[in-house]
């Protein structure tokens, strides 16, 4: 069975940053598109960036662009989601994902084959 770890997430006032970790006990992230996604209290899951492997394209949502940066560090096996001048609407769990795909299908969930169980991001003052 696959597990993917996510960590990093925590208490942080607005403006501030945060570094989500994405890691598979063996298993390799090489091979897949790895997606960032996120759940809001009383709101549906969404997409925030994906990276993928094949032909190395990012996506971000319009809501993160400028602000988040997802990389991987494929010795690590590790993808991260960097998170600067976050915002209280930023709150939300955070998952990460593999996708069935080398690359990414846009911040689409629908080729998701394995999810992380979460780390919850709180952005309060």
């Amino acid at each position: 069975q696959v597990q993917l770890v996510e960590s990093g997430g925590g208490l942080v006032q607005p403006g501030g940053s945060l570094r989500l970790s994405c890691a598979a006990p063996g298993f390799t992230l090489d091979y897949y598109a790895i997606g960032w996604f996120r759940q809001a209290p009383g709101k549906e899951r969404e997409g925030v960036s994906c990276i993928s492997s094949h032909n190395g394209r990012i996506y971000y949502a319009d809501s993160v662009k400028g602000r988040f940066t997802i990389s991987r560090d494929n010795p690590r096996n590790t993808v991260y989601l960097q998170m600067d001048s976050l915002k209280p609407e930023d709150t939300a769990v955070y998952y990460c994902a593999t996708d069935t795909l080398s690359n990414c299908r846009g911040l689409h969930d629908y080729g998701i084959h394995y999810w992380g169980k979460g780390t919850l991001v709180t952005v309060s003052s």
